[in-house]
Parts: C-alpha cells; sequence; structure tokens
C-alpha cells in the first residue's frame, strides 16, 4: 500500500510500470536496457478514492491526465530502472497529495486608513513631480 495522506492508501496493484529505452544518461546502457519507467494510475476507475476525490484530482492534474482518465508519470533520471522506479513512485506520491490538499479558507481583510492616507500621498508627490517637468508657458503666450 501506499500512503498519500494520513485516510488514502492506493494498493501497488493500482499501479501499472511499463519499462522503454531511455533518452538519459548512460552511453551504450541506453542502447541496451530499457531504464525508463512510466507509471500509469487509472484515477477515474481506482476503488481507493471517493467520486470527489477522483473529481479533484481530474480537474487538478488535467494535463498528466489523459481522454482515458489515466495519470501518467515517467522517470527516467537515473541510469537504473529500479531507481527510476522509485523516482516515479515518489513523484505520483507528491502530485497526489498536492492534487488533493485543501486550499486554506481566505480571511477578508480591510486596507487600513493610514495605508489609504499614505498611498493617496505618494501618488500626490509622484503626480506634482511629474507636473514639475512639464514647460508650462506663462499667460499670454499660448
Amino acid at each position: 500500500m501506499i500512503q498519500i495522506t494520513e485516510r488514502i492508501f492506493i494498493a501497488v496493484e493500482e499501479l501499472e510500470f511499463t519499462a522503454s529505452h531511455s533518452s538519459g544518461p548512460g552511453g551504450q546502457n541506453v542502447n541496451k536496457l530499457s531504464t525508463k519507467v512510466t507509471l500509469r494510475f487509472d484515477v477515474a476507475n481506482s476503488p481507493s478514492l471517493s467520486p470527489e476525490q477522483k473529481e479533484l484530482i481530474m480537474r487538478r492534474l488535467r494535463t498528466r491526465i489523459g481522454k482515458d482518465g489515466v495519470l501518467r508519470v515517467i522517470s527516467q533520471k537515473t541510469r537504473s530502472q529500479g531507481a527510476n522506479k522509485e523516482l516515479a513512485v515518489q513523484r505520483f506520491m507528491e502530485l497526489m497529495r498536492g492534487a488533493l490538499r485543501r486550499a486554506p479558507i481566505r480571511k477578508k481583510t480591510r486596507v487600513s486608513k493610514a495605508a489609504k492616507e499614505r498611498r493617496l500621498e505618494e501618488k500626490k508627490q509622484r503626480s506634482a513631480l511629474k507636473d514639475g517637468r512639464s514647460k508650462k508657458l506663462p499667460v499670454g503666450y499660448e
């Protein structure tokens, strides 16, 4: 079982791993071995997630989820397939935690009177500075 949050666990059997040739470092190793790992997780049909959680994940990770409802995580950083598999699982856990995290409720605040007065005073000073730059002709020379 993979623990996503305190209450959410996903069975390893729900994850599908495929290996392919990597484009990363490794010299001849790249040509001979399949070290790139792709983790696939079917969000839409997962029994571990509630419908609300599925909807939240689908919305927040929509760029990583295909039309078939499958989340894909790819890792090809190392020369080892096992290490790439571990990295893919770690990244999957981070993505799921981020997608399921509740946004804090925003508390309404008011701008203080002093802050409003400071802003207006700064605007007046800036206006006076710019006004002083213009060449004003005396009356009658227009």
